[in-house]
């Protein structure tokens, strides 16, 4: 009688211990990757309002051409890791290959996109014509660094699959430091201004690359897997990332919809939202952390075979995920004023923000819940389901944003909307877990 409490007691704290190898160090590499642009405005902040304005541009074209991408580390991760499980490294560190060198031809597909268009794009998202030389000039040479983001993607996701992300962590610390300082050498030091910031950050990113790859390539000639193009091997990554790629261009969309209600509510209220989706961004970090433990953790569960396993840590990353989100809302709650105080003296925007934070805290669980599930389903590979489950809740989000002004809720009303949008994924996510139709064993799904 007392062996099966003890049996299951020891199952929770393998799953603990696995998930906090995983999460801890994955919530250093992804609140590491904010900072590149946080210390280019820093840098470039110096030298004008018009060369931050400009900054401030392309950063935003860059992100969004990079974050459509994001695919490329999830599709990966729950690839390799289902080979992991299945004990053949060989085929996983293939896998990988493949997620990589497709991370290179869309690299370059971008750069072909950009490069000639960037005077347009800089022109279509609103920038100055004080902001657009400098815009421009920025975004071009950053343009030539966009491959290298991209293998860093894939090559962080074949390091995820294989259990380790320690190694994207202490890349991603380097990296940042190396940003920094080539970018305060080549901005004042050289005197190249903007330009020496875009040049500092397209080094550091080619830097970080080149790491990976040299890890990569280790691995590969320890289990003697080719590094050669598999054509098919391409194909498939590709197929893959598209049901992921949906998802991410839903959840983009929402954002800007979201963006777009505010800035019609009134100036108070849009610099109230903005202040609230960094925070809401910060938060999504800690949760995203235990979602990349469930992407390798359920995929080498899967891999081997070992459906108890696959659906003991699901059970236990969804505790997780309840807990942290509590302890994120709490959070938020006891720290509001301090956190506006940060952001702005504005009365206005505090007293649109105060309300709508609360609203912010009262959502975390859920949210805490939506990230694990959607991790997990990542990790079993099942990305058309996340793919419909996103449109779904993009269709049920767009006219409730859109009757905000109408109804005059308010920025309150608009984050409501956002809560309502983490609950249709949260109820999505957990029909889907709970129907079990997302196990699937074997090497590939």
């Amino acid at each position: 009688m007392t062996q099966a409490p003890a049996r299951r007691t020891a199952s929770l704290r393998r799953h603990d211990r696995e998930i906090v190898a995983l999460a801890v160090p994955a919530f250093g590499a992804l609140v590491a990757e904010p900072l590149f642009v946080m210390t280019d405005s820093a840098i470039v902040g110096h030298l004008g309002t018009a060369q931050l304005a400009g900054l401030g541009v392309a950063s935003a074209l860059l992100t969004t051409a990079v974050s459509v991408f994001v695919f490329l580390a999830y599709a990966t991760t729950a690839a390799v890791a289902r080979r992991v499980g299945a004990g053949d490294l060989q085929a996983a560190i293939r896998q990988g290959m493949d997620g990589i060198w497709l991370a290179l031809l869309l690299g370059m597909a971008v750069i072909t996109v950009v490069l000639p268009t960037a005077p347009a794009l800089v022109e279509l998202f609103g920038a100055s014509r004080t902001a657009a030389p400098y815009a421009t000039t920025y975004l071009r040479i950053s343009s030539l660094g966009i491959p290298a983001m991209l293998v860093v993607l894939a090559a962080t996701g074949v390091l995820r699959g294989l259990q380790d992300t320690r190694t994207p962590l202490y890349v991603s610390v380097t990296g940042f430091v190396a940003n920094a300082l080539l970018n305060a050498g080549l901005v004042y030091g050289a005197g190249l201004g903007i330009a020496g910031s875009a040049w500092g950050t397209v080094m550091a990113q080619c830097g970080m690359a080149a790491v990976y790859l040299a890890v990569v390539v280790r691995g590969a000639r320890r289990h003697k897997a080719s590094l050669r193009p598999d054509a098919a091997g391409i194909r498939a990554s590709a197929q893959a990332g598209v049901p992921l790629l949906i998802r991410t261009l839903s959840l983009r969309a929402i954002l800007m919809i979201a963006t777009a209600v505010a800035a019609r509510l009134g100036d108070a209220d849009i610099a109230a939202h903005q202040i609230i989706l960094s925070l809401w961004s910060l938060l999504a970090f800690a949760l995203d952390a235990i979602a990349i433990a469930g992407q390798a953790i359920i995929g080498r569960y899967l891999g081997a075979a070992d459906v108890e396993g696959a659906k003991g840590a699901c059970r236990r990353m969804v505790q997780w995920g309840t807990a942290v989100g509590f302890c994120l809302g709490i959070l938020v709650v006891l720290s509001r004023p301090l956190f506006l105080s940060l952001f702005t003296s504005d009365i206005a925007v505090k007293d649109a923000a105060l309300p709508a934070l609360l609203v912010v805290a009262l959502s975390q669980p859920i949210c805490g819940i939506v990230y694990v599930l959607d991790g997990v389903l990542m990790g079993a590979g099942d990305g058309p389901y996340l793919a419909g489950a996103m449109l779904i809740t993009l269709a049920v989000f767009t006219p409730a944003a859109l009757l905000v002004p109408v109804l005059g809720g308010g920025l309150t009303l608009l984050w409501a909307a956002m809560a309502l949008m983490m609950t249709v994924r949260m109820l999505t996510l957990w029909l889907r877990s709970r129907s079990g139709r997302w196990i699937v064993t074997g090497a590939t799904r």
